[in-house]
């Protein structure tokens, strides 16, 4: 049984096999960094619909108020 020898790449294709794994690593942190971007802007806009949510809800409470004081004071 005859075993081969480890074939030697050269420096070249080793230089570009590393450049390449550089570029796609800086690739993922860009990628990373725009997900992390648009995760912020998402929990901001849940938060302001939550404001506006709370907001909405007073209102409503207080013509429900109004209204049952108006009920209230027709009759009397």
């Amino acid at each position: 049984m005859h075993i081969s020898p480890p074939t030697r790449r050269p420096a070249v294709h080793t230089l570009a096999a590393v450049f390449a794994m550089l570029a796609l690593a800086g690739c993922g942190a860009e990628v990373a960094g725009g997900a992390a971007a648009v995760g912020a802007l998402q929990a901001t806009q849940a938060k302001q619909a939550r404001a506006q949510q709370a907001q909405v809800v007073d209102q409503m409470k207080a013509v429900q108020d109004a209204g049952v004081a108006r009920a209230a004071s027709a009759a009397d």
